[in-house]
This record gives structure tokens, sequence and C-alpha cells, in this order.
């Protein structure tokens, strides 16, 4: 039995490598980005209501979303967008977010993102 466990362990090896190869083929055929559908209709949504209720507009705003999200992964992006929610808060529990370069560094992250989404979006055309 030991015999043949030994003759079969250069075939279970192989197999064992195959199966890896394939599992990281597939999850890099996985989208880029993890934005639920919620998030991404909300997102939607906001933005044609800043940009007007049109085909266009729909079409430009689903463009932002998408290079938005190829540049920022979704944890990055709520982590960013709720420090900006807490900033427009008043008081001595909001000090701390308005004045912490952590946070401010999360900031300028997702607004490079949103410039870069806006440059392929808006002015470069869809």
């Amino acid at each position: 039995m030991i015999r043949t466990l030994v003759k079969r362990l250069p075939r279970l090896a192989a197999g064992a490598c195959a199966a890896a190869l394939l599992a990281g083929a597939a999850a890099a055929a996985e989208p880029e980005n993890d934005y639920p559908t919620e998030a991404r209709a909300d997102y939607i949504f906001g933005c044609m209501a800043a940009n007007g209720q049109s085909r266009e507009s729909l079409s430009r705003c689903s463009c932002s979303l998408d290079a938005l999200a190829a540049l920022l992964p979704y944890d990055k992006y709520v982590q960013a967008s709720t420090v900006l929610s807490i900033r427009q808060g008043i008081g001595q529990r909001t000090a701390q977010f308005k004045t912490t370069k952590v946070f401010d560094d999360q900031v300028a992250e997702l607004r490079r993102a949103q410039a870069e989404a806006e440059i392929r979006c808006y002015r470069g055309g869809t």
C-alpha cells in the first residue's frame, strides 16, 4: 500500500498544482471590483440627480462608476465616503475626522479616483 502511494505521489502533486492554477485563474477572471448592486444603483441615482436625468447622463454616470470601481476597491470607497459624511457634521465628535491625516489620505484617494473617472467619462467622451 505504501508503494502504491509513493508511486501515485507525483500524480497527486501534479493534480494539486493543476487545481491551484485553475483556482488562481478563476480568481483572476472575477471582476476587478466588488461594488454591490445596491451601492452601484445609489451612486448612479445620485450622479444622475446632479447631472440631469437623461440617457447621456445615465451612460456617463455608469462609465464614471465603472472607472471608479476599477481604481478604488469598494471597502476603500465606503471608508472615504463615511469620512466625508461625518465631516459634514458639527461638534467635537467630527473634529477628529476633519484633522486626522489618515482620514485626509482616504478622502484624497477617493478624490483622485473620482477625478480620473471624470476625465475618462466626461471629458474624454463615452
